[in-house]
């Protein structure tokens, strides 16, 4: 087993893995460094959520190799990549996934009451990121009374409020109209650059690689070259104790 390259928080190499006998990844490697934004597009049924569960540490390939920040994923138990996904992770999908029983701020305040986080200060870092996503007024909200734009603005704010090492989008514009879709990619991206967080982000629209540094093309489970895309978005005011 060969350590990545030094300089990546991230690296999967020859991943491989099927569901039902069905191929979903063949071969892919890929790197991504500290604090950057790559982009991973492709049509539906490409692997795009695939690799980003391998990445995230949900699913282990049939082959190949998981790092992050030079520790195996792949070999981890079980319980360590629950910790590494709870701790250094976020996620949010195209289905915000929100519970209930919840408010809105209470579903975004999630990944800090679940580390320890004391409800008073939670309920402050989470209202903060629910205002820079435009959802701030419907905080005492439950999910049934949101539309889902909404709610989808929530499940980012989730995924945000902890400051992960790296975020995992998985394709979390998809739901929405497109002034709606680019803003909330916009935010995701300023807010990981200044917060230095690394974000994997897929999507099927080509318009979503314009907020990435970098976008990697899979098509059939197979990984294109990874290719530099224009300057990054200008990033936001950095929100007080985010």
């Amino acid at each position: 087993m060969v350590a990545p390259p030094d300089n990546d928080v991230l690296f999967a190499r020859s991943l491989r893995h099927s569901y039902r006998g069905s191929p979903a990844l063949l071969g892919v490697t890929v790197g991504v460094r500290r604090g950057e934004i790559l982009g991973v597009v492709g049509p539906r049924g490409s692997g795009k959520t695939t690799l980003l569960r391998c990445l995230s540490g949900q699913i282990t390939p049939d082959e190949g190799e998981v790092w992050f920040d030079a520790a195996p994923v792949h070999t981890m138990p079980e319980a360590a990549r629950d910790q590494l996904r709870r701790e250094r992770f976020g996620w949010v999908g195209s289905e915000p996934q929100l519970l209930p029983e919840l408010t809105a701020w209470e579903n975004a305040a999630l990944p800090l009451l679940m580390r320890g986080v004391r409800s008073r200060a939670a309920r402050g870092q989470a209202q903060e990121w629910l205002e820079r996503l435009d959802i701030g007024a419907a905080a005492r909200k439950h999910p049934g009374a949101l539309l889902q734009a909404e709610r989808q603005r929530v499940a980012v704010a989730r995924a945000l409020v902890g400051v992960p090492a790296v975020v995992f989008a998985d394709d979390p514009a998809a739901p929405l109209h497109h002034a709606d879709r680019a803003q909330v990619l916009r935010t995701l991206a300023s807010a990981a650059r200044s917060h230095g967080m690394t974000v994997v982000l897929t999507g099927t629209d080509p318009d979503t690689a314009r907020f990435t540094d970098r976008a990697l093309t899979l098509r059939d489970g197979h990984a294109g070259t990874p290719a530099p895309l224009r300057d990054p978005e200008p990033t936001d005011p950095t929100p007080a104790n985010a």
